[in-house]
This record gives structure tokens, sequence and C-alpha cells, in this order.
């Protein structure tokens, strides 16, 4: 496959994508970060913009993503939609098929980040993003949505694999048969599915064992756990899941603690960030330590960020010795990278 072939490829979540095309981001990916400011790739966009909707604030998606753009010689354009005089359930507006194709003749990719607060219902990001992708004729990539987080999953991997091939070149297959165990936390915050749920899609797409657990009454999307199954069984891998706080541990060589809402997180448009909150500091026993982290198979610690510490896990684990977290966060910029050059540019 030649990387011309993902010239103006939407990215919305992994799972539409086959494996052949994502290892093609993340060989470029470690070749931009290998090379970082090689000549040959600080022009690939040269006088093009991307456009950036920022639904919700961030601390790594933005500077990532404009970081991004200067250093392939492009622009990121920073938009707020708030300021902007968009259609919604509530107000008159502009509509989105009017919105979409004005952007595509001038910028020539589109990120959106829209979260857990900023929708009525999960899976309203979600469709969001599928229609402006339907009007755009630029690639639409997802900057975290409500169910996925594309451009995260591909740093978990890209993360996980250095780790696993530390001195040698990394092999993108070298998760395989490894287990992956993605672990609800207990916390302050009422977070949305899409990193833990890209974290399984893309883990079994990379022929890992996975394992969710979490207390009853946090199941996930049960349209992501039957692909996460499906993708498991294609690979001859394992899937399960468990309502236990420490078996999952045994064995794992990857370990992602991180909190999530529960199914009821939404009521009649409403989002319940208060009695989700309340809900999940109910189970001070679902914390990520270094008891737990003891019936791992000498696992990496792992985690998108922001990091609640204390409640999803322990200073001991998240700053200790095998926790790659800074190395995934960093993996942001360079997958982006590969990912804005391929379908932006198509090389």
């Amino acid at each position: 496959m030649k990387f011309s072939e993902l010239y103006g490829r939407d990215l919305i979540c992994t799972q539409d994508w086959k494996k052949n095309e994502l290892d093609l981001v993340l060989d470029l990916a470690f070749k931009m970060k290998r090379e970082r400011f090689s000549p040959k790739y600080t022009n690939l966009l040269n006088y093009k913009t991307f456009l950036m909707f920022f639904y919700n604030p961030s601390v790594r998606t933005r500077q990532s993503f404009e970081v991004a753009a200067t250093e392939l010689g492009g622009h990121a354009q920073f938009l707020e939609p708030k300021s902007m005089r968009l259609k919604t359930q509530k107000t008159a507006g502009e509509t989105i098929e009017d919105a979409a194709q004005v952007m595509s003749r001038y910028g020539h990719g589109l990120g959106i980040r829209i979260l857990e607060d900023k929708v009525g219902f999960y899976g309203e990001g979600d469709d969001l993003l599928r229609d402006y992708a339907k009007w755009s004729s630029i690639p639409v990539i997802s900057m975290a949505h409500d169910k996925y987080h594309p451009c995260q999953g591909l740093a978990d991997v890209m993360g996980w694999t250095e780790w696993l091939c530390k001195g040698t070149e990394p092999d993108w297959n070298a998760l395989k048969g490894k287990k992956l165990l993605v672990t609800w936390g207990h916390g302050a915050l009422a977070r949305s599915w899409c990193s833990v749920q890209e974290a399984m899609l893309i883990g079994s797409q990379y022929g890992m064992d996975v394992t969710v657990a979490s207390p009853e009454g946090f199941d996930l999307d049960p349209q992501v756990l039957k692909w996460t199954e499906e993708n498991c069984n294609n690979k001859d891998t394992h899937f399960e899941t468990t309502n236990h706080p420490t078996k999952g541990y045994e064995g794992a060589h990857v370990v992602y603690s991180r909190h999530w809402m529960s199914p009821q997180a939404y009521l009649e448009g409403e989002f319940l960030k208060q009695k989700e909150i309340e809900k999940a500091l109910k189970y001070p026993d679902w914390i990520c330590d270094s008891k737990k982290m003891a019936l791992t198979d000498n696992a990496i610690f792992t985690h998108p960020m922001p990091i609640d510490r204390g409640h999803e896990v322990t200073d001991e684990v998240a700053s200790g010795s095998r926790s790659c977290i800074y190395d995934v966060a960093e993996n942001r910029l360079h997958v982006q990278k590969a990912i804005m050059a391929l379908t932006m540019t198509g090389l």
C-alpha cells in the first residue's frame, strides 16, 4: 500500500481503517520522530491550513496539532464554535452542510474536538463529526469526541511498542499476544469513553489480549465491546470483561487505568456531571497502585492524560519507572504529523 492512498481520508475512529493503513501512519510517525526537522518533511504543508474546531479546551491536543502544522510548514487555525454563528438544537445559524462546504474552500483539513459536556446524549459528537465528513471535501480528523480518540489510540500503540522494543527498531507486531488491561479508575471527574474505547479497538487490532475491568454499572458501549471481541477473534486472541478490581491485573503487560462515566450520564439532553462524580467516588478500591501492578507481568502503566492522581492511579505508579505517560503524550505530535501529511498531501 502507498502513502498516497490515504490522501483525503477522514479519521474518526481507527476501527474505520485497516491495520495496514494504521501501520503506514505509524511507520511515517516513527520516521518523523527520528528525523524531526528533516527538510523532506518541513514543507509538506507549505501554504496549507488545518482548521481546528474546539468545542472543548485541551492541553496536549491544541499544542500538539499546532506544533505539528508548524513543523510541516503549514498553519493550524484555532476556532471556537461558540464565537461562530452555527446552528444548534436551540439556536438558529449556519448548517453543517453550509459550514463544511465553505471551510473546504479555505482549509486543507478539519479537526474537531467535542466531549461529554458539550453534547446532550452519547453519540451526538460522533454524529456531528460524521455529518461534517459527509459535506466536507477535505479530510475530517477527530481530535477526541464522545465515542473515539483515534490520534490518542495511535500514539498509545506507538508508545507501547517503543517500550517493548527498546533498543531496536519498533515492530508494530510486537504487541501481538501481549495483555492489555483497560481498567476503570475512581475519581472526581466525569470522563467520556473515547480514549479507553479507542485503546480497546486499536489494541485488539494489533493482536493484544484485552481485558476490560469496571464496577457494575460502568459498562462501555456494547458496539465497541462487540468490535473488540471480533478483532480478538480474528487475531486468535482473548477478550474478557470483569467486575473485579484486581483480577484483570494478573499477567498484564500494559495497564490503562482511567475513569469513565456510566451509561446513565445523560438525562433528557442534560449531562449529569455532579451525579456521575458522586457515583464514582463510592469505589475508592478501584485505583491503580503498586500492589496491583505487582500482579502484572512487569507491566507498563499508560494513560492519555490529564491524570487524576490519587484517584485513578497513585503517584508512585504514574511517576514510576514503568510509566510511559510522557512518551505517549509526545507521540501525539508525531502521529498527528503523519496523519496530516498523509491525509492532506498524500506525500
